[in-house]
């Protein structure tokens, strides 16, 4: 009779202890809940404000692109738009930038015309494949994911055939690329390829002609039959500090007095650049990238945006 109150004793001390510990283990979860959302809260807000940041760095591209087409109407990689804007704090916030002349390139969606296959642009842009040791036999490929038909281009084309027999199936668009980025899903194409290429090529929503001004050796390689890696070196040496006032300008130059063939499909400006705003806040980081449009009545336009990888 003696023990029973100590046998209770006992009971209630674990009682109390486990009690005790659950209440300590809710309130350290709880605890631990609490600054995680915090830290939630804290990542979305300031992932929020960064991605406003970088409207303010496209929103500079925009007024630097109005000013250049009221200052001349050539374009030419020595022009204050094709400065590139260091890394700069502004409210706690670390900016940085660039605005890329994308009629520099060559335009993927030249390829089809009307929906159908331009077989002049499909020639220069097996010139540029040639011209960065690829494959030019991708470039029919590329036109079946464009065009609006199914009919499969004689011999390396690719239509739905190709793409539902895969393990993950899908179907060609039929319609122009949103981006160059479409090209990995394209047969033929891997990934060392499009790195190679990537640099080179762009997808406008409209067909465009390649700037001389701006344009990169292997792209005006494509322009005629017969550039050479070091004809291209001698003309963008030849466009020196202020670019090629006018195609004439161009087309007088020594390399091209002997081509037979005329270029077509070139200009000295540009409509279309894309700016690439970074931008760092405590612990966000962002990349965003701005499609933008110069009209004939020097307004800019957005076309797109996207974040990453374009």
């Amino acid at each position: 009779m003696q023990e029973k109150p100590s046998h209770q004793t006992g009971v209630a001390l674990v009682t109390a202890l486990l009690v005790t510990a659950i209440a300590t283990v809710t309130a350290v979860s709880m605890a631990a809940r609490q600054q995680l959302d915090l830290r939630r809260t804290a990542n979305v807000l300031n992932t929020d404000q960064a991605y406003l940041f970088g409207l303010g760095v496209e929103a500079w591209a925009q007024q630097i692109l109005i000013r250049d087409r009221k200052d001349n109407n050539t374009d030419h990689p020595k022009e204050d738009w094709a400065t590139v804007l260091p890394p700069i704090e502004v409210e706690g916030a670390l900016l940085s930038g660039n605005i890329e002349d994308l009629q520099g390139r060559y335009n993927l969606n030249n390829l089809v015309q009307d929906g159908a296959a331009s077989e002049k642009d499909i020639q220069q842009f097996r010139r540029l494949l040639q011209a960065l040791g690829l494959d030019d036999r991708i470039a029919l490929a590329i036109v079946d994911w464009m065009d609006a038909d199914e009919e499969l281009s004689f011999p390396d084309g690719a239509e739905d055939n190709e793409y539902l027999g895969r393990a993950q199936p899908y179907r060609t668009p039929n319609r122009p690329m949103a981006s160059p980025s479409e090209l990995l899903l394209v047969q033929g194409m891997d990934r060392q390829s499009y790195d190679t290429l990537a640099p080179h090529v762009t997808a406008l929503p409209v067909r465009t002609p390649i700037n001389v001004n701006t344009a990169t050796a292997p792209v005006l390689m494509s322009l005629l039959e017969g550039i050479s890696q070091s004809e291209a070196e001698q003309l963008i040496e030849a466009r020196g500090d202020e670019g090629y006032k006018n195609i004439d300008a161009f087309m007088s130059q020594d390399i091209l007095k002997d081509k037979k063939e005329n270029i077509g499909g070139i200009s000295v400006s540009s409509n279309f650049f894309m700016v690439n705003a970074n931008v760092r806040l405590e612990r966000a980081q962002i990349q965003l990238h701005s499609l933008l449009s110069r009209s004939s009545d020097n307004t800019v336009q957005i076309v797109m945006r996207a974040q990453g990888d374009y």
